[in-house]
């Protein structure tokens, strides 16, 4: 990965942070992107949080990549989350490789890139280090709080941490902790990256490297687990890829092979092998009820934000019933939570795709508490 983000907008994070593992930070870059427009009474800010592999450049073209923002779907004028009326902030995890603090970045004590040296981070600790975000653009509460995937965990750990700094909340095809089967999952994809000799146990960066084929077979992992079986059996089945019979090699004889190809190997131009490492591992170790004796009850109690909880039903990633075991926490605690399974055969990505019920359901939902928000400040 060869882009250069030292000019992308972020902001020096000064007051130490003490990680989950122990250590302490300070003096650390925080990159971000805004969209739309505060207004004078800051009552139309939406944060939202970025999956696995997302990043801060929500809509709009990616200065970076020279690609579309990850959720121009759902982002942008007149759209589900209008940046004509909505201000919207997204920031760049810690451990990410977008401009914020990751494992790519200058150790100021060797001179050199982190690698390995970096320490094991966690969603509590990305979420703490977004949350200063909030002060440096002098935003008291949110209208909304939002994400889905690895997103979607930022904001169930944002709420039950600083609960007064949103209005509102959008959980999207998420849980409040990983299954078996999702680690096993990560672990597939880190084993991949350290099995390919380039990652040189994470010091392929400084010999200005990437891991390319690991890297790449950990992405097609991944891309699996986004779709549903019905989707890619309607998408590709078992069609040949510009080819009247087999070839009989190893090449990419079925459309699905070179449709997995093209998604590992372009992604390796947009993300560094390390981050996915400790970013995976960040989703391993979330347990949103761990910390609290009285588990996912005592982690929203007592809160007054206002959530709408979206599941996908052929979401097999992070299923519908985890998200209603979400709406079940919620309902115990007594906070004010409503739930929308949208019907689709896209998976988990649903979310990042043009599914117009979705996208109706999110647009609905911010209006409604945007009124409700105004009408709160007004009292």
């Amino acid at each position: 990965m060869n882009y250069k983000t030292e000019n992308i907008k972020h902001i020096i994070v000064e007051k130490p942070l003490k990680l989950d593992c122990g250590k302490t930070i300070k003096d650390f870059p925080l990159a971000y992107e805004t969209y739309g427009k505060l207004n004078k009474n800051k009552d139309n800010a939406i944060l939202v949080f970025h999956a696995l592999t997302g990043d801060q450049f929500v809509s709009n073209i990616n200065p970076i990549t020279k690609k579309e923002g990850w959720w121009v779907t759902a982002v942008g004028p007149g759209k589900a989350i209008d940046t004509d009326k909505y201000f919207v902030i997204c920031a760049n995890v810690i451990g990410g490789c977008m401009g914020s603090w990751g494992p790519k970045e200058i150790d100021k004590k060797t001179n050199e890139p982190y690698g390995l040296n970096f320490p094991v981070i966690t969603i509590r600790d990305m979420v703490n280090a977004q949350e200063t975000l909030l002060d440096y653009l002098g935003i008291n509460k949110l209208l909304c709080a939002t994400g889905g995937s690895m997103g979607g965990m930022q904001l169930l750990e944002f709420c039950s941490t600083f609960p007064n700094r949103t209005f509102s909340a959008i959980p999207i095809a998420c849980s409040t902790s990983h299954s078996a089967q999702n680690i096993a999952l990560n672990e597939l994809a880190r084993q991949a990256i350290m099995a390919d000799p380039v990652w040189d146990n994470g010091k392929y960066i400084k010999k200005n490297v990437q891991p390319k084929n690991g890297l790449a077979v950990a992405r097609m992992v991944g891309h699996i687990t986004y779709l549903s079986e019905k989707g890619m059996q309607e998408k590709f089945g078992r069609k040949l890829q510009e080819k009247a019979d087999y070839e009989f090699s190893f090449n990419a004889d079925f459309q699905v092979e070179s449709y997995l190809r093209h998604q590992g190997y372009t992604f390796v131009e947009r993300f560094d092998a390390n981050s996915i490492l400790y970013i995976t591992r960040a989703m391993d170790y979330f347990d949103l009820s761990k910390k609290f004796k009285g588990g996912l009850l005592e982690a929203f109690k007592g809160q007054k934000i206002k959530y709408l909880v979206i599941s996908f039903s052929s979401d097999w990633l992070y299923t519908t019933k985890e998200n209603k075991d979400i709406v079940i926490a919620l309902n115990a605690s007594g906070a004010d939570v409503s739930f929308s399974e949208i019907t689709t055969d896209k998976g988990h990505d649903s979310f990042l795709v043009n599914e117009p019920e979705f996208l109706k359901t999110l647009k609905g939902f911010l209006d409604s508490m945007h009124t409700k928000f105004r009408n709160e400040k007004r009292i």
